[in-house]
């Protein structure tokens, strides 16, 4: 079975925290209670807090069946994709079958949105690692950045931190989303700290906007002040932005092909997963390094974002600038 004919499984796509990873769709596409200005898949379409089988959890399972059966390999099983996991009211399953019939282990990427239901961090608990979000350090800054569903508030999501680290003895990791201008100055960032340090997650990681973000006002944060701002956390935060390229063949192979297609004419997101089959996490991926190696521009037009390629040596330039 060739992966393009997998409905809900996309990669393995190389990671620079969990090497090679399967993803694992569980919602339609944006199906998510947040909307982060950072996010690069764009502005979320379906802001809610309902939880229900949104993709049938008996395809997902078959379609992993299949996939570990090829005897394909991954470093991780990890449930993502195109909005928040934890929505689809069977993830657990999933994940129960997963460290059922493999030894890869799985990990969930989550905002931590619903993590307070003890429902939801029971079948989270299950995962072998667990990757939460927290990018805000009050209610006020929460609704700015994350824009979650009016029902969730800034104090419901560290009380589901809490819960998570109280009742999970696997590893979990925290990611820390900055976006320049908005919660990256050193008062903020302490703030965010101190709220981090108190919870005690595994490991702390910074992130920024280096991939194009949904929101235009949503600026990177520079990889020298993001190593400054590091050191705020106890111990140091580990910086995982991907301020450089990764030299993979395979990953130059996609870039290249999707550089020549917006180099002939302008493409958005979904027209360039169309036309080489690949999921949105794995096409941002690649856009990403476009754009901050100059290959290519983004461009912003009735609220789509449209990517178009850099010819010759006036990419290279800009990449070098």
């Amino acid at each position: 079975m060739n992966k393009r004919h997998y409905r809900h499984l996309f990669g393995p796509v190389p990671s620079r925290r969990l090497g090679r990873s399967l993803g694992v769709d569980l919602t339609p596409f944006k199906t998510c209670s947040f909307d982060c200005i950072f996010c690069q898949l764009g502005r979320t379409t379906n802001k809610t807090v309902k939880r229900k089988e949104y993709v049938p959890i008996r395809y997902v399972i078959a379609e992993l069946d299949a996939w570990l059966k090829t005897g394909n390999r991954a470093d991780y099983i990890t449930l993502s994709g195109s909005g928040e996991p934890t929505l689809n009211s069977g993830f657990g399953r999933v994940i129960e079958f997963a460290r059922s019939v493999t030894k890869i282990p799985v990990a969930l990427l989550t905002s931590g949105a619903l993590l307070s239901d003890p429902e939801v961090c029971a079948q989270a608990a299950q995962a072998n690692m667990v990757k939460v979000s927290l990018s805000a350090w009050d209610q006020f800054s929460f609704k700015h950045i994350n824009r979650p569903h009016p029902h969730i508030e800034f104090k419901q999501l560290i009380e589901g931190h809490w819960l998570l680290r109280n009742h999970f003895k696997g590893p979990i990791w925290l990611e820390v989303f900055l976006v320049w201008g908005t919660n990256a100055t050193t008062k903020s960032v302490s703030k965010i700290a101190e709220l981090v340090n108190s919870l005690g997650p595994d490991k702390v990681q910074l992130n920024t906007a280096v991939r194009p973000p949904c929101e235009g006002f949503a600026y990177a944060v520079p990889e020298d002040q993001m190593t400054a701002l590091a050191k705020l956390f106890d111990p140091p935060a580990e910086v995982i932005a991907e301020y450089s390229r990764t030299d993979s063949a395979k990953v130059h192979a996609s870039e290249e092909g999707i550089l020549e297609m917006l180099q002939r004419r302008p493409c958005t997101l979904d027209q360039i997963c169309r036309v080489f089959g690949l999921h949105r996490n794995e096409a941002s991926k690649y856009l990403g390094k476009l754009v901050r190696t100059g290959r290519a521009l983004v461009r912003r037009k009735k609220n789509q974002v449209y990517y178009s390629g850099v010819h010759g040596k006036e990419g290279s330039i800009r990449a070098h600038v």
